[in-house]
């Protein structure tokens, strides 16, 4: 009787610990590889293209492929995801001669060496209306107002610029993964945006909400395409929108994070 007791004693705790078991999220956050010079922020290109950077791009993406996700998504409109896969199942190494976007460098590098079938995409792009933030501010004569935001923006601007002239692509790749990095995209929203325009003009916190909720109707694809199945998935994502996911995954009990730097390390 004691045995039986005990068996299924054990078996409630194994039933228990693979419910409780959090799945894990490789979340990293990037520059863009191929810049097309739309945001604010005017950064230099990186020149993915060299055989340094190739190579670097061989080395992370055999060391993610050790860490196993069973899925990857990516920065790809979701209603597109049938031109994603067909972009998938393009010559590989035509892409990877051609295509300087990171969904197709890392992402796209990284699921072919594990034998995937597919990329997810979970983008929702909706309108960035930043000239009619501006347009608030001017309004309600914020002067120090655009003058902090002018400041904010070149600082980013020689920041990123002074490290692509230094750094190895790997070293970038961490670089906009450290909690520093995720707070400087962060702050902007509630330092400036937020602020903007008269106290009866809400340009400023419709911009921000927006972009919250852009990023929460992202967190929730991913949260509904993540079957039971699937231990560990990947999200490449634009930095800003990694500052905001990772704030969605540390408050999700489903899900735990893991960061880059302990993957490439």
């Amino acid at each position: 009787m004691q045995k039986i007791i005990l068996l299924l004693a054990l078996i409630t705790f194994s039933i228990t610990s693979a419910q409780t078991k959090k799945k894990q999220i490789l979340l990293i956050g990037t520059f863009h590889y191929a810049n097309p010079g739309l945001d604010v922020a005017q950064l230099n290109n990186f020149n993915i293209m060299s055989e340094k950077s190739q190579k670097e791009l061989e080395i992370m993406s055999e060391k993610i492929k050790k860490f196993g996700p069973d899925k990857i998504f990516v920065e790809w409109e979701f209603k597109k995801q049938a031109e994603l896969d067909q972009f998938y199942n393009k010559n590989t190494d035509s892409l990877f001669k051609n295509n300087k976007s990171e969904i197709t460098q890392l992402a796209l590098r990284t699921a072919k060496k594990l034998n995937h079938k597919k990329l997810y995409g979970m983008n929702l792009y909706t309108r960035f209306p930043y000239d009619s933030l501006m347009m608030s501010m001017e309004k309600a004569n914020q002067k120090d107002l655009i003058a902090k935001n002018k400041a904010i923006t070149e600082n980013f601007e020689k920041q990123h610029n002074e490290k692509i002239r230094k750094s190895s692509l790997q070293e970038m790749m961490l670089y906009y993964n450290t909690k520093q990095a995720e707070n400087e995209n962060l702050q902007w929203y509630l330092e400036v945006a937020n602020r903007a325009g008269n106290p009866d003009d809400f340009t400023g916190p419709s911009l921000v909400s927006n972009w919250y909720k852009r990023n929460l109707y992202m967190y929730s694809i991913i949260q509904k395409l993540t079957e039971s199945t699937d231990n560990k998935i990947m999200i490449l994502v634009g930095a800003g929108h990694a500052a905001l996911i990772r704030e969605y995954i540390t408050h999700d009990p489903t899900f735990e994070l893991v960061e880059l730097s302990t993957v490439l390390k």
